[in-house]
């Protein structure tokens, strides 16, 4: 019996060895040719898109989502393995190159790359030298959102509107801590990415003395609190506003006259993922004109997809606020990765910010 009863159990591992494999290798190729791991922005691309991709490329879409840059940073660091491509933000890619966090993309394997105009593949490499790492994805300025008739006479170009103590209660500005020192900062002439203590500290007290005339601090909501009215004026990026307009055709969109943010989001690929090819293959349909195109109209950022402009309304191209000019453009810094005691130097003031 003991013969039997060992024999039996040499079985039934056996078995269970073999269902668990099964098992392991269903989940690790859920599509006809495996699966890729995205991680990005939320709501940040239109997902018909992935049927579309799945379809064509019999490849599974796994995504998550994130709010801001930071977050997704703190996301990778833990869990660096789980995601095979992501999306994030100019200076968090020049973060992830430095610390040696990115694999180089094999551009055979992105052939519709071709396809993003050179002019912004110039300015990618303010953080991405030879764009060895990254393909830009989305572009855009943060500017104020404003309801005219809210507003009433009150010319609004400028960073210290946001300071009108007329609209107390009725201002929402960005809960994000480079975003929302970016204002502070250019409100008083500085960098955006100022180093100096006396700058940043500067820029914190104005953000303090700013609080009781905040009606929320948001970042992805924050174009629904200016739709329905909830408030006057609000910070967002460019891209909300034919959304906002849609909603309620009282909004303007505004880059106040100090000069503004401007990022480029784009792909990137982790080292050692275990679907790259995967991974770049979402990145090329994603560069394909007609794809681009269709995200445009369901995100209405500006695209830097060259190829797709002749697929989009004339209308939007003729839209400033949409597609900014160059002038404009000019006015414009993108956030830099700071040193680690500049980058506490701005945690340690958010939170000041935040807590009084």
């Amino acid at each position: 019996m003991k013969n039997n009863r060992t024999l039996i159990c040499k079985f039934m591992i056996l078995a269970m060895l073999i269902t668990s494999s099964l098992i392991m290798s269903t989940s690790c190729k859920s599509g006809e040719n495996g699966e890729v791991y995205v991680l990005c922005y939320g709501d940040y691309f239109d997902l018909d898109l992935v049927d579309k991709f799945e379809a064509e490329t019999g490849i599974k879409v796994i995504t998550e989502y994130y709010d801001t840059a930071e977050d997704m940073y703190t996301k990778f660091e833990n869990d660096s393995t789980t995601y095979d491509c992501i999306c994030t933000s100019d200076y968090m890619i020049q973060r992830m190159i430095e610390n040696d966090m990115l694999d180089a993309l094999d551009n055979n394997n992105i052939p519709e790359k071709k396809n993003i105009a050179e002019v912004y593949m110039k300015k990618s490499e303010t953080f991405d030298p030879g764009n060895v790492y990254s393909v830009p994805y989305q572009l855009g300025v943060s500017g104020i959102l404003y309801n005219k008739k809210m507003v009433g006479d009150e010319k609004i170009d400028s960073w210290d509107d946001l300071w009108n103590k007329k609209f107390e209660g009725q201002m929402v500005m960005p809960d994000s801590v480079r975003d929302a020192f970016m204002i502070g900062l250019k409100k008083n002439g500085y960098s955006l990415n100022s180093t100096s203590e006396d700058e940043i500290k500067k820029a914190a007290e104005d953000l303090i003395a700013q609080k009781p005339l905040v009606y929320k601090y948001a970042n992805d909501n924050a174009r629904d609190l200016l739709a329905d009215g909830s408030a006057a004026l609000g910070v967002v990026w460019n891209g909300e506003y034919i959304y906002t307009k849609d909603l309620n055709e009282d909004v303007e969109f505004v880059v106040p006259k100090e000069g503004t943010e401007f990022f480029i989001d784009s792909w990137v690929v982790p080292k050692g993922v275990a679907n790259k090819e995967n991974a770049e293959k979402w990145i090329n349909f994603l560069c394909k004109a007609e794809v681009a195109a269709q995200n445009f109209d369901y995100l209405y950022y500006t695209t830097p997809n060259e190829a797709a402009l002749e697929l989009i309304d004339e209308e939007y191209l003729n839209e400033e606020a949409v597609f900014p000019s160059e002038e404009t453009i000019n006015q414009c810094e993108t956030l830099k990765t700071l040193d680690s005691e500049t980058t506490d130097l701005y945690s340690d003031y958010w939170k000041k910010v935040k807590a009084e």
